[in-house]
């Protein structure tokens, strides 16, 4: 049974950083794409970065620069550091896992974890 379990975030001001984590269990974590998402109440799920097997990433124009995407396989483990965040990036952010590649198309992820919560202040 496939779960990704994600965790991380929080309230922090503007300014701030957060690092998320998202731990995978049940297969070959190394094997699998990764990808971070992210959704406001109203707004469709859009992809913030995502990592392939390989390590080649992905960044939305919205956080390049501010945000990196990072796996430890040995762990299970994918992060997502964010720094210099800003009011518009909070929203509640999920992991996927996506058996075939690293791709921004949400649709095409395979399993979600349950989300968590990133609230950032002015």
């Amino acid at each position: 049974d496939v779960q990704l379990q994600a965790s991380g975030g929080g309230l922090v001001q503007a300014g701030g950083s957060l690092r998320l984590s998202c731990v995978a269990s049940g297969l070959s974590f190394d094997d699998y794409a990764i990808g971070w998402f992210r959704q406001v109440p109203g707004k469709v799920r859009e992809a913030v970065a995502c990592i392939a097997k390989d390590g080649a990433t992905y960044y939305d124009d919205s956080v390049k620069g501010r945000f990196t995407i990072s796996r430890d396989n040995a762990k299970n483990t994918v992060y997502l550091q964010m720094n210099n965040l800003k009011p518009e990036d909070t929203a509640i952010y999920y992991c996927g896992l996506d058996l075939f590649r690293a791709t921004e198309h949400e649709d095409e992820y395979d399993y979600w974890g349950q989300g968590t919560q990133v609230t950032v202040s002015a």
